[in-house]
């Protein structure tokens, strides 16, 4: 009876889960400000790699994006993140203003761009809500949770597949088997449909995983470390932003004085990419360690 009374919020409970996987991954795919971040980071790689083996990579590991910040400048403080920060900020504070930054731009000018551009950054974290959300499921738990239910249904068909066979005619055990027969009837439609998002889910995961990793064999043991990675990546992107924001409105002075890029960085090494594909793909060389 608690499988019963517990089926209507496990069905809806999966449903969610499901939903969220799918709109995580279509998050990862198409957000502009992600994939935009993406792009930055590999073209500041090949430029403090150039004329290195490295310095016109095509594509890094998404695993990079959590190293980011222990990159540190020449003064010891500001970090690759912290740069690469403050170059969006300035494009995307452009954009929104509809200017473009010159030597002669005022300082009042300068900090207005970079507060719109700052807010558009700071946004991102909010706009891979689901990611976030998807994070922190587990897929076993999920697969284990849709087989719990089919297998459910087919012990209460069993048992009232007993009671029809005693040929017990009071008016209890009729009404009993009327009442599961209903809900028999009604569960075999959720269930299916329910297998069928997992289903679809399951392939969206593993298809923005090859999407990023590239080998989806090595990801095997834990499906959603793509959603992980990205999740851990955004709370330094937060931190990260708030410092921006602090140190912007102290100097109200351009990125370019500021955050200089050093000559010949430690970069965690950005790794070839994969010919034919997006060049902020991840490639699939060397293996990478859980989070």
């Amino acid at each position: 009876m608690l499988y019963i009374a517990n089926f209507e919020s496990e069905v809806e409970y999966l449903r969610t889960s499901f939903q969220t996987l799918e709109a995580a991954c279509e998050e990862l795919r198409h957000c502009r400000l992600f994939l935009k971040l993406l792009e930055a980071v590999l073209k500041t790689g090949n430029r403090m790699n150039v004329g290195t083996n490295r310095g016109d990579a095509e594509a890094f590991k998404l695993d990079t994006l959590l190293k980011l910040a222990d990159v540190k400048g020449a003064d010891g403080k500001t970090t690759l993140l912290h740069f690469v920060v403050q170059e969006i900020i300035r494009t995307e504070g452009a954009r929104l203003s509809d200017t473009n930054q010159t030597p002669s731009s005022t300082l009042t000018e300068d900090a207005k761009c970079r507060r719109l551009g700052l807010q558009v950054v700071s946004s991102l974290s909010s706009e891979l809500a689901n990611v976030k959300k998807a994070a922190a499921m587990d897929s076993e738990v999920l697969s284990s949770d849709v087989l719990k239910l089919t297998k459910g249904i087919a012990n209460i068909a069993e048992v009232v597949q007993l009671i029809q066979t005693t040929g017990s005619a009071d008016e209890s055990s009729q009404k009993f088997t009327e009442s599961m027969n209903k809900f028999i009837r009604m569960a075999e439609e959720e269930i299916p449909k329910i297998q069928a998002q997992e289903s679809v889910a399951s392939s969206l995961v593993k298809e923005i995983t090859e999407y990023f990793h590239g080998n989806l064999a090595k990801e095997e043991a834990h499906p959603f470390r793509v959603f992980m990675v990205v999740r851990d990546f955004l709370a330094v992107l937060d931190r990260v932003c708030k410092e921006v924001g602090m140190i912007n409105e102290r100097t109200m002075v351009s990125s370019a004085h500021k955050f200089p890029v050093p000559v010949n960085p430690m970069l965690p090494q950005p790794l070839p990419g994969l010919h034919g594909r997006q060049e902020y793909n991840n490639s699939s060389d060397d293996d990478s360690s859980s989070p």
